[in-house]
C-alpha cells in the first residue's frame, strides 16, 4: 500500500531535483557545476489563519518548480524515496522555463 503525505498548515512537500552527474555526452560533470538548489512541489498544506480568521493561502502550487534554501526543511523518508517539508515562507521563489 502506497503512503501519500498530506502537509498541515503552511507546509509544502517537495522532492529534490537531483542535478545529473553527466552531460547526454557521457561528459562527467563535477558537482560544482550546478549549485541550484531546487525541488518539484508534491503537495501544499491548506495554508493558516490570520489573528481574525482571514484564511492566508500557500504561495506555491501543486507541479510547481521552486527555489530552496540551502539548509533547512525536514527530511521524509516514504518508502525508499525521501522528500522534505518546507514551511511556505521558506521557499525562496519558483523556478519557470
Amino acid at each position: 500500500m502506497a503512503k501519500r503525505l498530506m502537509p498541515l498548515l503552511n507546509r509544502v512537500l517537495v522532492e529534490k531535483i537531483v542535478p545529473p552527474a553527466k552531460t547526454h555526452a557521457g561528459i562527467l560533470l563535477p558537482e560544482t557545476s550546478n549549485k541550484l538548489n531546487s525541488g518539484k512541489v508534491l503537495a501544499v498544506g491548506p495554508g493558516l489563519r490570520d489573528k481574525t480568521g482571514n484564511h492566508i493561502p500557500v504561495a506555491v502550487k501543486e507541479g510547481d518548480t521552486v527555489l530552496l534554501p540551502e539548509y533547512g526543511g525536514t527530511t521524509v523518508k516514504l518508502g525508499e524515496k525521501e522528500y522534505h517539508l518546507y514551511r511556505d515562507e521558506d521557499i525562496m521563489g519558483t523556478l519557470h522555463d
